[in-house]
C-alpha cells in the first residue's frame, strides 16, 4: 500500500479563497483545517506524495495535480466547459465569514428571508406525523399536479391535464431536464443578458452552444425583438426568457411578449422556456403574462415556476415543469434516472401552499409588500449617489445597478477596481457586505444586490456602502 499523503487545496470564488488542509492518516479521521481569504488566489491541488504530475487549463482557472500514477483524475470535457455559480460562491463564503464572526451583510443569494407561511408548514409536519414518508411517483403526486393544472388555469389562463406536469426538486432541475430534453450538441440556446447564472451553463451541459443577446439599462434590460430576429438561425432550438427577471427584475409587458411570439412563430425548430418563479412578486402596475397563454405558443412553450420565492420555501426543494405532454414526458425520463421523484413531505406542503388562495393570498401579499417597501428604500438611497445608474425592478427582490462610474478608481492597500467583480470584493472587504458582480450575469457594468433582507439590515448596508464608496479616490471619474 501506499504511504499516507497529505493534500492541501486552494480553492477560489468569485470574491475569495478557501485554503484546505487534509492531514495524513496518522491524524485522526476527516481532520481538515479550513482557511478563507478575501484575496482572490489560483486554484490549485497539491499531494506530497506523487510520482507524476498534470495541468489542466479550463474556464480562467489551472488546477495543477500531482497523483499517484495509476489514478487517471481527468474529468469530462462537458464538466470542465462548465462554470461554478458566482452567487452560490459568494453566499457560501459570506457564510464562511458570519460564521467567523465577521459581521459579515449576506444581500448575495435569492433567498426571502421570511419563514415558511405556518400553513405550508403545519402541512410538511402533519405529512410527518401522518408516516407520509415513501416515494411518490416520479412525476409527482396526483393530488399535487391537478392543484398545479388548476393554479395555472385560473392564474395563467393555461389549460393542462396532470400528465403534462412534471414536479421536480426544484425549478432549477426541472430548467436543466428541459434544456438536457429538447437541444441536440450544436444546437444554439437564445439567452438574453442579463441572464440567470446558469442558463449558459445548461445549455453547455447539453453540449448546446448559449447564444447571448444584451439588453440596456435604459431600456430596463428588455429584449430588442429586432435583435432577436437578427440572431435566430436554423440551429436556434431555445429561447429563454425570464419574467420578472432575475437578476434585473425587469417584467416583460404584453405587447413585447406579443413581439417576440411573433418572431418565433417563424422558426419551427425554436421552443420557448418561459422561466416564471417570481410571478407573484410583482409590483403595480406591473402585470404578469404567462408565455404559454400568447396566440400559438402553448405548443411551443416549456413553462417553470415552483414553490421556492414566492412561497419562501426555499430549503423544500420543489418546482415544477408544464406543457406538451411530448416534452414533459422526456423530462420525466430523465428524472427518472437521476432523481426520481420529489419528496413527499414537500408534495403535501406544496398542495397547502396552492391552497392559500388566487397568487398565494394574504400571506404571500404581506411579503410582497414588504419587498416594496426595500426596493422603495432603496432605489431612493442608491439614487443619490452620483453616477450610479439605475432601472427601478417592477418583480422580483433584486437590484441590478451600473456602477461602472467607479471604475479606475482606487483604494489605498487595496489596488484598482476594474470591474464588477473586484468592486464587489472591495466593498466584501472595507464594507463587509456580500453582493453579486454583474459580470456573472452577463453585464460587467453593474452588481446586484438582492433585498430578501429585513429594512433595518438593508439600511445599514447602503450605509456602508455609501461610506465605502465615498473613500474610493477619485470616487467619480469621466
Amino acid at each position: 500500500m501506499a504511504a499516507a499523503a497529505s493534500y492541501s487545496i486552494q480553492a477560489s470564488s468569485s470574491v475569495g479563497a478557501a485554503h484546505i488542509q487534509f492531514k495524513p492518516q496518522s491524524d485522526p479521521p476527516n481532520s481538515v483545517s479550513i482557511r478563507f481569504s478575501s484575496q482572490l488566489q489560483p486554484v490549485s491541488i497539491a499531494s506530497s506524495h506523487t510520482t507524476r504530475g498534470l495541468m489542466f487549463q479550463k474556464v480562467g482557472c489551472v488546477v495543477r495535480a500531482m497523483v499517484n500514477s495509476d489514478v487517471d483524475i481527468s474529468l469530462s470535457p462537458r464538466v470542465n466547459s462548465v462554470k461554478p455559480s458566482k452567487t452560490v460562491a459568494i453566499t457560501d463564503q459570506a457564510a464562511a465569514l458570519a460564521q467567523a464572526g465577521v459581521p459579515v451583510i449576506r444581500l448575495a443569494a435569492g433567498e426571502p428571508d421570511f419563514d415558511t407561511p405556518a400553513a405550508i408548514a403545519e402541512a410538511g409536519i402533519n405529512a410527518i406525523r401522518e408516516g407520509y414518508t415513501r416515494y411518490t411517483p416520479n412525476a409527482g403526486t396526483f393530488e399535487l399536479r391537478a392543484a398545479i393544472c388548476h393554479k395555472l388555469k385560473e392564474e395563467n389562463g393555461l389549460v393542462y391535464s396532470p400528465d403534462q406536469i412534471l414536479v421536480s426538486n426544484g425549478a432549477k432541475q426541472s430548467i436543466l431536464q428541459a434544456v438536457l430534453a429538447v437541444c441536440s450538441p450544436g444546437d444554439e440556446v437564445i439567452i438574453p443578458a442579463p441572464y440567470w447564472v446558469s442558463y449558459p451553463e445548461m445549455a453547455r451541459l447539453a453540449d448546446a452552444n448559449p447564444v447571448i443577446l444584451p439588453t440596456n439599462i435604459s431600456e430596463n434590460f428588455l429584449l430588442d425583438p429586432k435583435l432577436l430576429e437578427s440572431k435566430l438561425t436554423e440551429k436556434s432550438r431555445l429561447l429563454i426568457l425570464c419574467s420578472p427577471s432575475n437578476p434585473t427584475g425587469s417584467v416583460y409587458p404584453r405587447q413585447l411578449l406579443e413581439q417576440i411570439a411573433e418572431i418565433v412563430a417563424k422558426h419551427p425548430r425554436l421552443l420557448v422556456l418561459s422561466d416564471e418563479i417570481y410571478e407573484h412578486i410583482i409590483y403595480a402596475p406591473a402585470t404578469h403574462i404567462s408565455f404559454a397563454s400568447l396566440p400559438g405558443m402553448w405548443d411551443r412553450t416549456l413553462t417553470v415556476n415552483g414553490f421556492s420565492k414566492a412561497f419562501a420555501m426555499t430549503g423544500w426543494r420543489l418546482g415544477y415543469l408544464a406543457g406538451p405532454k411530448h416534452f414533459v414526458a422526456a423530462c420525466g425520463k430523465i428524472q427518472s434516472q437521476s432523481t426520481s421523484g420529489a419528496s413527499s413531505i414537500s408534495q403535501k406542503a406544496a398542495v397547502a401552499a396552492l391552497g392559500l388562495g388566487y397568487a398565494g393570498g394574504e400571506a404571500v401579499a404581506t411579503m410582497v409588500k414588504a419587498f416594496r417597501e426595500r426596493r422603495d428604500y432603496l432605489v431612493k438611497s442608491f439614487g443619490e449617489i452620483k453616477g450610479v445608474k439605475i432601472s427601478e425592478p417592477w418583480g422580483a427582490f433584486y437590484l441590478f445597478m451600473d456602477f461602472s462610474s467607479f471604475y479606475g478608481s482606487k483604494f489605498d492597500g487595496f489596488g484598482v477596481i476594474d470591474g464588477s467583480e473586484s468592486l464587489c470584493r472591495y466593498l466584501l472587504d472595507k464594507a463587509q457586505v456580500a453582493l453579486v458582480p454583474g459580470d456573472a450575469f452577463g453585464d460587467n457594468t453593474c452588481i446586484r444586490i438582492s433585498y430578501a433582507e429585513s429594512l433595518g439590515i438593508l439600511q445599514e448596508a447602503a450605509s456602508r456602502i455609501k461610506a465605502a464608496l465615498s473613500s474610493l479616490k477619485p470616487a467619480i471619474h469621466g
